[in-house]
């Protein structure tokens, strides 16, 4: 009889892989840090990619510029770039424009044009809403109305990196080694259902909100609808955008801490939430009842940052991967573990948090953990 173990797997290779990549490590003390560890940890975490995605958010990376909205825009045509800009300087103040540095890479093939623009925003024009629901605005507005042309990042001091190809392809390409922040995320994908092209890549970023993703959001078209309903316009064919929004809507514009938001997006499950007490079962069933169009459906592990923050959560059974690491003031969160102590061999504690459990590192309030140490 055949060995059908042997030729469902004829390499005998028992890693689980679970796609894509996530690797996210902050000094929760503010201290700005290269980014050289985070591009070894993304890459040492290359077999879970396939080359069609890969990219990074980096927070204070722009003193110079930390008052200003910091605009990273892809052009796949010249046209698009003439519109655009004629759009920025007739609805911001524009201080300064430039093309994103980059150098030769053998793997990165027909780039797209990506510039940068540091906005700011006169109040006269924001007619009663806030300056962050103004750049929102016109973030969308770019994205529907202009061909070939994708704002993918839009917020302060801080900026996304990303393309089509392997992470560390990436990190080459825009010559992130030169970069300093005190708070790094980074994505290797592995699109399943969903087109591999530089604007799908991760993180998705709406101002200063940058979402990493391993997973499926199968939930995507209800998610989407719902947000539609607040100016939310899902342009880049790619599941996770809907994760940024969703965190822009519930924490920024709602006021909801993390610990509410992850019940809303991991939510326990119904024969769960009998079993809580009176108090939160009320909340848990009111949350489910005003926001169950954004619970999400499917697989997940994501990373979460903004500004002072960074966080991560899985789905409620922990179909994704995610192991945390602390050393000092240094909060690390990644798909293996491997990969934080390549950058960091003798963790203080690592360990996997229960699913739905939101891990937050932050500059406000660093992260202590309880959990058992290594």
């Amino acid at each position: 009889m055949k060995d059908l173990g042997r030729i469902s797997n004829p390499y005998s290779d028992d890693k689980v892989i679970d796609a894509c990549s996530l690797f996210g490590m902050m000094d929760t003390a503010g201290k700005r840090f290269s980014g050289k560890g985070v591009i070894r940890a993304i890459a040492n975490m290359h077999v879970r990619g396939n080359g069609l995605g890969g990219g990074f958010a980096i927070y204070g990376l722009y003193p110079e510029y930390a008052d200003y909205y910091a605009f990273h825009i892809i052009y796949l045509s010249r046209e698009g770039k003439s519109e655009v800009e004629a759009f920025l300087k007739h609805r911001f103040n524009l201080i300064h424009a430039e093309e994103v540095p980059v150098q030769p890479t053998p793997a990165i093939v027909n780039p797209p044009l990506v510039w940068r623009y540091f906005l700011e925003v006169d109040p006269r024009e924001c007619d009663g809403e806030s300056q962050d629901d103004y750049v929102v605005d016109r973030v969308m507005e770019i994205n529907t109305k202009v061909k070939d042309s994708f704002v993918f990042s839009s917020g302060k001091d801080m900026a996304v990196f990303k393309g089509a190809g392997y992470p560390e392809e990436i990190a080459e390409y825009f010559c992130l080694e030169h970069y300093e922040g005190y708070l790094w995320t980074a994505h290797g994908r592995f699109p399943t259902n969903t087109p591999g092209w530089w604007g799908g890549s991760h993180p998705f970023s709406l101002l200063d909100w940058t979402v990493v993703h391993n997973g499926e959001i199968s939930s995507y078209g209800i998610n989407r609808r719902y947000l539609e309903q607040f100016g939310y316009h899902c342009t880049m064919q790619t599941d996770t955008e809907v994760v940024a929004y969703a965190i822009d809507l519930l924490m920024r514009k709602h006021g909801l801490p993390i610990e509410i938001v992850a019940r809303i997006l991991a939510p326990p499950f119904w024969d769960a939430i009998e079993r809580y007490s009176p108090d939160e079962r009320k909340l848990l069933l009111t949350l489910r009842q005003v926001y169950g169009s954004l619970l999400l459906n499917g697989p997940f592990t994501v990373i979460i940052a903004h500004h002072g923050e960074m966080i991560g959560f899985t789905d409620r059974i922990r179909l994704r991967p995610l192991t945390v690491g602390v050393k000092e003031s240094v909060l690390y969160l990644s798909s293996e573990e491997s990969a934080i102590r390549l950058v960091c061999p003798e963790l203080e504690r690592a360990w996997s948090p229960m699913g739905g459990e939101p891990i937050v590192g932050s500059l406000k309030k660093p992260l202590v953990p309880q959990e058992v140490a290594v």
